[in-house]
């Protein structure tokens, strides 16, 4: 994949299926599509070449965030929240035929961008899927591993031990 280089034409938007830009997609005038149709590791990874500093790229993740679907009430109990996180994470995962689905809310805008970014790398996959993937070398190929405060990476791991415990349990069924 190029970076993006100043003066040089940006790729072609993908298509949305949400006109809306975020106040801050419309501002920064990245094409809109960026933020509402990034929901694959791969695009989320090319939108970041496009962006300059890791400063924009926060703001990008917490972007993401904001366009998570909201959590159902019901989901924010004990037995959802995700230990080991600083700030309260609730994960709810639900088994649709092969795949598992996962939402979710955080009461921080940039944990909310991480579960975004960690449901980008393991929503809509089997079980097995899910246990195969190492979420930390696709954490690590982003550059968050380099840029997240060791209790945000220790908050990262513990969704990603709570989305594969939620895989094996399934699996165990």
């Amino acid at each position: 994949m190029t970076s993006f280089r100043p003066g040089a034409a940006r790729p072609a938007p993908r298509p949305v299926e949400n006109g809306l830009a975020s106040a801050y997609l419309r501002k920064r005038r990245f094409p809109r599509s960026l933020a509402l149709s990034t929901n694959t590791i791969e695009n989320l990874q090319a939108d970041f070449e496009l962006l300059d500093d890791w400063e924009e790229r926060y703001r990008y993740v917490i972007e993401l965030g904001r366009l998570l679907p909201p959590l159902d009430e019901k989901f924010r109990t004990p037995q959802y929240k995700v230990s080991g996180c600083a700030s309260q994470v609730w994960i709810h995962s639900e088994h649709n035929g092969s795949v598992l689905t996962f939402t979710g809310d955080s009461d921080a805008l940039i944990v909310k961008g991480l579960i975004a970014v960690t449901f980008m790398i393991f929503s809509g996959k089997t079980p097995a899927q899910i246990l195969a993937l190492d979420a930390h070398a696709i954490f690590a190929k982003l550059g968050l591993k380099d840029h997240l405060t060791p209790q945000r990476s220790n908050g990262l791991a513990s969704m990603v031990a709570r989305i594969k415990a939620d895989a094996r349990q399934v699996l165990a069924a």
